[in-house]
């Protein structure tokens, strides 16, 4: 289990700052740790659970289409145990696995009541801008990224094997605060060179394809430099082209945020044969692993959506006056061996 940041998390807990108005704006507080942490989760986004090859809660249709299907669907076998070998039954589900928040105020967390951080940093403020290059209209929002095991967290399942990251609590993995790279695209362009490929109007143009996979909710795997209807994921930062669309332009923002931290190692893959005795390092976004539902302002509490999935089918009516902050439920498909 993975204690270290469930210690900064107490830090800040003890030692919170007020919230108080900053700019006309303060940090507000998305009432994560009461009742909705029940009512507001899509429960029946968990299905179809496949376990031995056998679809239960519903089709196979609903599971992505990289998932583990081993020859013998009824077993599997992994090295380790006290033989050197131990057998198991393959298991797949989606799992909230993950918690991302999307601030305009640096060090704001309105998944942890609404407290800001004693490290604020103005320069870093978030919200509409102009490009200063030209007239485009920019967006920008720091993220930060929660390990949300919440079927453990509330006792609902514990496979061991089945958490291959180690993560049982909630606890603050990542804040793009003190990620330079975030805030600059020049110097993201050192860090992640591929963005030369990716980041021009030629295979920008080619994002179309996937734009379309988004109307069906679904998604081209093998753009990784795509989002589907949401946008280019490179660079990865937190400016994007602002828009009337505010889901849209925060799931792009945590859509670049999954994608970066796979880039760095910080995100697994978890889905397919190779995954079923472990997760794995994996240097691109596997888009069909994941889907996001909204948390805050407006929970989505009957569905979740693919990636690039366009907001006309799940979220326009979710961009609200005055609600500016966003929290998204991060669903990642786990395929394991369930011994």
């Amino acid at each position: 289990m993975r204690r270290t940041t469930a210690v900064i998390l107490l830090v800040v807990l003890l030692c919170p700052a007020p919230a108080r108005a900053e700019m006309g704006n303060v940090c507000p507080d998305a009432k994560l740790w009461s009742g909705r942490l029940i009512s507001d989760i899509c429960w029946s986004c968990i299905f179809p659970i496949i376990l031995g090859g056998v679809a239960l809660g519903g089709g196979t249709d609903d599971a992505p289409s990289g998932r583990a299907q081993p020859s013998i669907p009824f077993l599997c076998i992994c090295e380790d145990g006290p033989l050197g070998i131990s057998l198991g039954v393959p298991l797949g589900f989606w799992e909230p696995a993950r918690l991302i928040e999307e601030v305009r105020l640096p060090y704001c967390s309105p998944s942890l009541g609404g407290i800001r951080m004693n490290l604020t940093n103005s320069r870093l403020l978030g919200g509409g801008t102009k490009g200063e290059q030209d007239i485009t209209d920019k967006m920008f929002y720091n993220f930060h990224y929660f390990a949300f095991p919440l079927l453990i967290i509330l006792e609902l399942f514990s496979g061991v094997r089945c958490h291959s990251d180690g993560f049982v609590d909630f606890d603050l993995m990542y804040l793009s605060e003190v990620d330079p790279t975030w805030s600059d695209d020049e110097l993201a362009f050192y860090t992640v060179p591929e963005v030369v490929l990716f980041a021009n109007p030629f295979m920008q143009t080619a994002c179309i394809a996937d734009a379309v996979m988004g109307l069906a909710d679904s998604t081209i795997d093998s753009m990784i430099w795509c989002a589907g209807s949401w946008g280019g994921l490179y660079p990865f930062t937190g400016s994007v082209e602002a828009g009337e669309s505010r889901p849209r332009v925060t799931s792009l923002i945590a859509a670049k945020a999954i994608a970066a931290l796979h880039r760095r190692g910080l995100a697994w893959k978890t889905m397919g044969d190779d995954a079923l005795c472990g997760g794995y390092i994996y240097p691109t976004i596997p888009k069909k692993q994941y889907r996001l539902s909204m948390f805050w302002p407006v929970a989505e509490t009957q569905s979740n959506h693919a990636i690039g999935a366009t907001p006309f089918r799940w979220g326009e009516w979710r961009n609200l006056p005055g609600y500016e902050d966003y929290i998204y439920v991060i669903w990642r498909w786990n395929d394991c061996c369930l011994r």
